[in-house]
């Protein structure tokens, strides 16, 4: 059993969640490190926290939309994400995709579920707003589709998915990836390594 683990929220409709899930595999491998993934609603987030997505906030600033686009190829070449392609469907409608990711933890098959959307996204640039679209992508990948879109038409699984966008904004989310350390919150793809530092010197 790992010593050591953190939540991580996330919403595959972030590029930043996709780089972050990516890169943190690294860090998974070499201290062992715990991740319970937290699938929420980054809208419903910016919603109720006032917040915009930072290609929206940064709109009539040109220098620091160009800063952002620098910053996510330094840390795609850091981390070797070469796959990394920007959705051509971008911003996308995850709704059906995070109640779909609700299905497949209670189904414990959500490692593989979330590694199929996320590189249909970011990889492949794929449109997995549309239902059909995603039951084939899933089916494609080995993943019963048809189960698991049918299942995110239950109440319960809707509800599931609200509660943990609300604990999430309890607990201080205001954008994604975020990740909880010890109850300490982390923001960002580039705070990855501050964790990584933080584990391993518990470890020494």
């Amino acid at each position: 059993m790992s010593l050591h683990s953190i939540d991580f929220y996330y919403d595959f409709g972030s590029p930043n969640a996709y780089l972050a899930w990516k890169a943190l595999q690294g860090t998974i491998s070499r201290t062992g490190l715990a991740v319970n993934m937290k699938p929420v609603l980054i809208g419903g987030i910016f919603k109720t926290t006032g917040n915009s997505p930072p290609w929206q906030s940064a709109a009539n600033i040109k220098s620091k939309l160009s800063y952002l686009e620098i910053e996510m190829k330094r840390f795609i070449t850091e981390h070797h994400l070469t796959k990394f392609k920007f959705n051509k469907f971008f911003p996308i409608n995850t709704l059906l995709a995070m109640r779909g990711a609700i299905v497949s933890q209670e189904l414990g098959i959500h490692n593989a579920y979330i590694s199929s959307v996320f590189k249909s996204i970011w990889e492949n640039n794929e449109d997995i707003s549309n239902r059909e679209n995603l039951m084939k992508l899933l089916n494609d990948d080995g993943i019963d589709g048809c189960k698991i879109l049918k299942a995110t038409n239950n109440r319960e699984i809707k509800e599931k998915l609200k509660k943990l966008t609300g604990e999430a904004i309890k607990r201080g989310v205001f954008g994604l990836p975020t990740f909880f350390w010890k109850d300490e919150i982390y923001f960002g793809k580039e705070c990855i390594s501050q964790i990584e530092i933080s584990i391993t010197g518990e470890n020494k």
